[in-house]
Order: structure tokens, then C-alpha cells, then sequence
């Protein structure tokens, strides 16, 4: 038996619902969960393609460089703590003139390179926030993902693609065929199309993955020239590649991320996607059901209260149609997820430039 009726017509795995309904009858649930079209008639664990980071894998690389030098830890390099830091923050209302870049919810396509957009995403973010919004334009994920990393849609950490940007530079680029609210122009956008992932089907205009107009892709190959598109100072794709002078960052618990969060910006991190998170409709989420099905990278922009419960505000890369108008918020304060074992990112004192560029100081 492959599926059951849900609704009015929606067929939902047996497997899935008993799951759904399991979730809905536990007390004191904080999120709703709800069989969507996406994966409603998949067994649990069908958003595995989309989780591109191996979690052990990604904590040894990242404790090796640490121990390397070449990552130093916030608890190091910033020295005191900020002492007591506000009950909610957001970084979109706290650096309103990067607004733009920060509330951009991009799509990563049916391909596992989350940990690329994390990245790009962020990097994005704090190029704004340490420039005074004199850099307000997004780094390329294309740039990023198929160029730091050998695997591309395969998977990858959270940090080498730092250590790329910083090394490398990475060139500006949006969203598939410039969409989104950059538009067009920037050198190397997103490559592949966009998907409907799993989530409330909504308004969502966009084809489910593994279907014609959104298939299972291979990483194409990295670029070495800017989009025909792309204008201005963003035609020369090496004179377009941004990067920073600083160190790269890793912190973890609580406190220490908050404090990065608010000293420079959203940050990159991984955790452990269980397959209950295919079901999320809105809420505060934590694991309820089911297995791992791998990790996930994403990009953490501030956190709150609701009720007495404490939660990270994040920005997923499946869409703005998914979840919380492309977010999602998690149980904050009890490493729910494995979320606050490790985050990346540039120190928050990093002076940005591009190449052949007069470098940004403020």
C-alpha cells in the first residue's frame, strides 16, 4: 500500500500520515505539521537530496582547520562577551539599508548545495552590514557551489566555501534567470530552475522536484565568464569577484552565536534534518518523528520569543513559497537539531573589495 486519501484529492503515503498523525497528537507541539503536495505521497525521508552536508564529516573538517589556524574560534579571536543581549533580534530591522540582501530567500534548485547558498547568503549579508551598505548585492551561489567544491550538487561544509570567498573571491549573482530582488545584471546567477519543495503548495508556481521542469541535476561545470546579462561593473568576471580581508569564524552554543549574529550579521550553520521537517507548515519546530535524513545548511538571521519559547528565525534556500514565506524557526537554547553545535562566517571587523577595486573601509 503506497498511499491513502487526504482531503479532497491529495493521496498521502500510509507511511507519511501515520507520522503526521503522530505529530499532531503528541502534546505540546509547538509547530503544525500537514501533508503537502510535494511529498505527500513519498514515504518520510524524501527531502534527502536536498540536505547536502554530512554532518560528521562537516564537524571534522571544521575542527581540523580550527586546529590548523586557519579557522579561529569567536570565543578566541573577539575576547569578552557582549554581556546581556536583547530577548529578539532581527538583523533586516537592525541594518534596515541591507534589508534587501538580508530578507532574500533564494532556491537552491532539486540539488544538495545548500551549503553553498548558506554561504553565499550570508556572505552577502555581512559584505553589506561591514560596508555600511556600500557592497548591497548578492554573491553568487552559482560561483560558489560549482566552483569551491569538486562535488557542486553532491554536497559539501560549511566551511570551505568561506575559505573560498576569502582565498578565491566570489563574483555577484542572483537568482535563476534573474528573479528575485536583484534582477538581472550581476554576473553569474543561479543556473537551475526553481522547484517546488516541500511545504504548503500555496501560491507556489513552481514544478515539484524530479519532474520535467525540475530534474534531478548534475553540477554543472564552474563558470569562468559572466552571464550574457550581466552589465556595468559585473561584466568581467574576474574583475567581479569579491572577497574579504578578515579571518573566518566558527562559534557554537547559544550565546556565542547570538553574539555573532548581532555583532556582524547572519551566519551560516548546519543541523540534522529529521523527516518529520518535510511536514512543517509554520511554528516553532522541533523533532518530533522519524530518522535522520541528513544535513542541512541554512542561514540564521536572528531569534525571539513566542509564549515563553525561545526560537531562531532562519532563511531556508527552497523557495519563498516554503514554510514561513522561506523561513522557519527552531527551538532555541537546547541545541535542538544539532543547530547550535557550528555556524561560519567572516569576522565581523573584514574590509570587503573587489578585485582591481578601491577596498571598502568605513
Amino acid at each position: 500500500m503506497k498511499a491513502v486519501l487526504f482531503g479532497a484529492a491529495l493521496a498521502v503515503h500510509h507511511e507519511r500520515q501515520a507520522q503526521i498523525d503522530i505529530i499532531q497528537s503528541t502534546p505540546g507541539v509547538l509547530w503544525t505539521a500537514a501533508a503537502h503536495e510535494r511529498f505527500a505521497d513519498d514515504a518520510p525521508g524524501a527531502s534527502k537530496t536536498l540536505c547536502g552536508v554530512n554532518i560528521a564529516e562537516n564537524k571534522a573538517i571544521l575542527e581540523s582547520e580550527i586546529a590548523a589556524g586557519r579557522v579561529k574560534t569567536q570565543s578566541t579571536l573577539l575576547g569578552a562577551e557582549l554581556g546581556e543581549l536583547p530577548e529578539s533580534f532581527d538583523s533586516e530591522e537592525n541594518w534596515p539599508h541591507c534589508a534587501k540582501t538580508i530578507g532574500d530567500i533564494r532556491d537552491q534548485s532539486n540539488c544538495g548545495c545548500c551549503w553553498a547558498f548558506g554561504a553565499a547568503e550570508a556572505a552577502s549579508d555581512r559584505m553589506c552590514i561591514a560596508s555600511k551598505g556600500a557592497l548591497l548585492m548578492p554573491l553568487s551561489a552559482q560561483d560558489v557551489c560549482f566552483c569551491s567544491s569538486p562535488d557542486g550538487c553532491g554536497g559539501g561544509d560549511i566551511t570551505s566555501p568561506w575559505q573560498y570567498i576569502a582565498d578565491t573571491g566570489v563574483v555577484t549573482g542572483g537568482q535563476y534567470q534573474g528573479t528575485g530582488p536583484f534582477g538581472k545584471g550581476h554576473c553569474s546567477d543561479f543556473s537551475l530552475a526553481h522547484c517546488h519543495h516541500h511545504g504548503p503548495q500555496g501560491e507556489d508556481p513552481f514544478p515539484a522536484e524530479g519532474t520535467a521542469g525540475c530534474p534531478s541535476y548534475d553540477s554543472p561545470q564552474c563558470p569562468t565568464s559572466c552571464d550574457s546579462e550581466a552589465s556595468g561593473i559585473h561584466k568581467s568576471f574576474s574583475a567581479d569577484k569579491y572577497t574579504f580581508d578578515g579571518e573566518v569564524i566558527s562559534a557554537s552554543g547559544e550565546q556565542e552565536i547570538m553574539e555573532a549574529i548581532s555583532k556582524g550579521g547572519p551566519v551560516e550553520v548546519a543541523f540534522t534534518v529529521y523527516s518529520d521537517f518535510e511536514n512543517y507548515a509554520g511554528g516553532i519546530y522541533h523533532h518530533v518523528s522519524g530518522e535522520s535524513v541528513g544535513g542541512h545548511a541554512v542561514r540564521l538571521v536572528g531569534w525571539g520569543v513566542e509564549n515563553g519559547t525561545k526560537y531562531w528565525k532562519v532563511a531556508n534556500s527552497w523557495n519563498p513559497y516554503w514554510g514561513e514565506k522561506g523561513y522557519f524557526r527552531i527551538v532555541k537554547g537546547t541545541d535542538e537539531s544539532g543547530i547550535e553545535d557550528m555556524v561560519t562566517m567572516s569576522s565581523p571587523d573584514s574590509k570587503w573589495s573587489a578585485a582591481g577595486q578601491k577596498q571598502i573601509v568605513v
